[in-house]
């Protein structure tokens, strides 16, 4: 019985030191495109689709790219997502084009009323994430948002669960 690459990586520790980079469309299908291909990214590369680590990964870029497309649109521009991983992090990063809308640099420490439809983006990463934040992006208008998830905490989940 011959075993699938798939397969075998599945009992492997996860592999440091790779990069993801890709534009996306800014349209909920693009979003939804961008944390499928995260999640299988980091499944690919030993972190598996169900492990804690995965879910909150993909859980966090879903939440900034669809940021990304309800905040950050500038009609005709993409959406770029850029996922990292090392022996110690977990990053996501999602830059868009526009500028003048940027979410706060300190966290948000109060919930939108319940009624509200939206708001609570931001709160779900400030919570999942070990640290995030907001940089301007580089070389053109527009920001980037980013969040880390370090392997510690990752691993430490995965033993409460």
């Amino acid at each position: 019985m011959t075993s699938s690459p798939t397969a075998s990586h599945k009992s492997a520790p996860p592999h440091t030191g790779h990069e993801f980079v890709m534009r996306f469309t800014s349209t909920p299908r693009g979003a939804r495109l961008a944390r499928l291909l995260v999640g299988e990214r980091l499944d690919a590369w030993g972190i598996p689709y169900h492990s804690p680590a995965n879910e909150t990964l993909s859980l966090i870029t879903g939440e900034l790219c669809a940021n990304a497309v309800q905040h950050g649109l500038v009609p005709g521009r993409d959406f770029r997502v850029r996922l990292t991983v090392t022996a110690e992090v977990i990053r996501i990063e999602v830059t868009d084009t526009r500028t003048e809308r940027r979410p706060a640099d300190t966290p948000r420490s109060t919930t939108p009323p319940p009624e509200s439809e939206t708001g609570r983006g931001l709160l779900l990463v400030e919570h999942l994430a070990t640290r995030w934040g907001v940089t301007p992006r580089t070389g053109a208008p527009g920001k980037t948002v980013w969040a880390e998830l370090f392997m510690r905490r990752a691993v430490a989940r995965s033993q409460i669960t």
